[in-house]
């Protein structure tokens, strides 16, 4: 099953709501990607998911990358240079606990918007919303 159908509409729509809602508060850009394999190291998977959704090329580098492997129960949060210049190394540690915690009770949907939600907020610190800020990654859920 392709991991697109492993989520109900209303579920995908939850998921783009959580990543608009995220991004009221902060000049960051969220994306959310899924598949069912990671064929290679998780955090390296991630980071050529982040450079084929031209996520290096916001104007402040404050790109966040939220990766699941449904099936390998894998699961990354990888920031942009931006943001890892600014944040302790610890950083995406307690979102993705608790992300991977929801994971563990089979809520995947619920794991993946606290998990944006969580991100959203934190980047709101580095980088607050600007009045001139323009969406520059799309929203919608990216499906491998």
């Amino acid at each position: 099953m392709s991991p697109e159908k492993a989520f109900t509409q209303q579920q995908k729509d939850a998921m783009v709501t959580a990543i608009k809602q995220a991004e009221k508060d902060t000049s960051g850009e969220i994306r959310v990607h899924i598949e069912n394999h990671s064929k290679i190291d998780v955090l390296d998977r991630a980071a050529d998911v982040f450079a084929h959704l031209n996520m290096h090329k916001t104007a402040q580098r404050n790109g966040v990358l939220i990766y699941v492997a449904l099936l390998d129960h894998k699961s990354a949060i990888l920031g942009d240079a931006g943001i890892n210049a600014k944040v302790p190394a610890d950083f995406w540690d307690s979102i993705m606990k608790n992300m991977v915690a929801k994971f563990k009770e089979g809520k995947i949907t619920e794991g993946i918007c606290e998990a944006v939600i969580s991100a959203g907020e934190q980047l709101k610190a580095y980088f607050p919303y600007q009045a001139d800020d323009v969406n520059e990654l799309p929203d919608e859920i990216s499906f491998q």
